[in-house]
């Protein structure tokens, strides 16, 4: 019986922990950013800001574990959408086969026009 029950709960936890994965959210003031992928490999990111504007680009910045930051894409031009009462300019980048990045690495958008700069931290 004791056999049984050490089995059974080195299954639940072999197999009930999470994947990895790189999804996240995150939002700074009126910009919104939203990462997905799995482990270290992310295939879509996606970007807005709240409001429509002309002339609205964003890109997106990367801080290594140590704190090193660099620009990952140039500019892009936002499309400004509508739905309903709510008004937004969004942007979004797509890799085929994925984007790997370190451990720790902090993807973060930046947008033209106003402050904020949201971050997702990728991890295993």
């Amino acid at each position: 019986m004791r056999k049984t029950i050490y089995m059974v709960t080195a299954a639940a936890l072999l197999f009930g922990a999470a994947p990895a994965h790189a999804d996240a959210k995150a939002k700074d003031g009126r910009v919104g950013l939203s990462v997905y992928g799995k482990g270290l490999r992310v295939h879509d990111v996606g970007a807005h800001i709240e409001g429509h504007g002309t002339g609205v680009r964003a890109r997106l910045i990367t801080y290594t574990p140590k704190g090193y930051r660099s620009e990952l894409t140039g500019w892009k031009d936002a499309t400004p959408v509508t739905a309903a009462m709510t008004k937004m300019s969004t942007v979004g980048w797509k890799w085929k086969d994925g984007k790997t990045f370190p451990h720790g690495t902090k993807l973060c958008v930046e947008f033209n026009i106003v402050n904020g700069e949201p971050c997702a931290v990728i991890h295993r």
